[in-house]
């Protein structure tokens, strides 16, 4: 009976993983411009031919593609799975969960946070950045609903300011510092949720 033959797995080049290809790429991207960086210019910043970069992926478009989806994964990922317990506990664990996807993938948020939408894949990254807006607006209302949230300011607007808050991380924040993402998290939600609860 014949050993059956082992089937080749596609293996990176040495040192140069798909993760580390992206990490390079996402860095270039926030200093270029995504328009403004080339194939070569990543091969050159990662000392590989551009032969190496196409062994892990089909193009720029490509990566681009799967640093927006890093970045919005996370943040989909910290919404609450159910309607379980008051809605102003579950609007606030989203807030800081989403401060903890900004500290912990902080280019790829702040890549997200530039696109524009001038190509199908930035537009698609700006449907599901305005999908989970609407999630959290409908929190905002449900703590309305609850009487945990004040009514004076619109939902929408409430929602834009919380998460306008947490976005503008990415402009200051620098890793390694004194703060980590729980401090930055104790932080903003003592600044923002003390005006926004209502007051018995």
């Amino acid at each position: 009976m014949t050993a059956p033959v082992p089937t080749q797995v596609r293996r990176g080049r040495p040192g140069h993983s798909l993760d580390s290809l992206l990490d390079t790429a996402v860095a270039v991207f926030n200093e270029r411009g995504y328009e403004a960086t080339s194939m070569d210019t990543l091969a050159e910043r990662l000392g590989v031919t551009k032969s190496a970069i196409y062994h892990h992926v089909r193009s720029k478009v490509e990566l681009l593609e799967l640093a927006l989806d890093r970045a919005l994964d996370g943040l989909f990922a910290v919404l609450p799975a159910a309607d379980d317990g008051p809605a102003i506990d579950r609007l606030e664990s989203v807030v800081r969960g989403s401060v903890g996807v900004l500290v912990a993938e902080l280019p790829f948020v702040t890549l997200l946070l530039r696109v524009r939408g001038n190509s199908p894949v930035e537009s698609h990254a700006l449907g599901r950045r305005r999908e989970f807006d609407r999630v959290v607006t409908e929190l905002v209302r449900a703590c309305v609903a609850e009487g945990s949230v004040r009514p004076d300011v619109d939902p929408a607007l409430t929602s834009r300011l919380l998460f306008g808050t947490v976005n503008s991380l990415t402009e200051w924040y620098r890793p390694g510092g004194d703060l980590s993402a729980d401090d930055l998290a104790d932080g903003l939600v003592t600044t923002l949720f003390s005006g926004l609860r209502s007051t018995p």
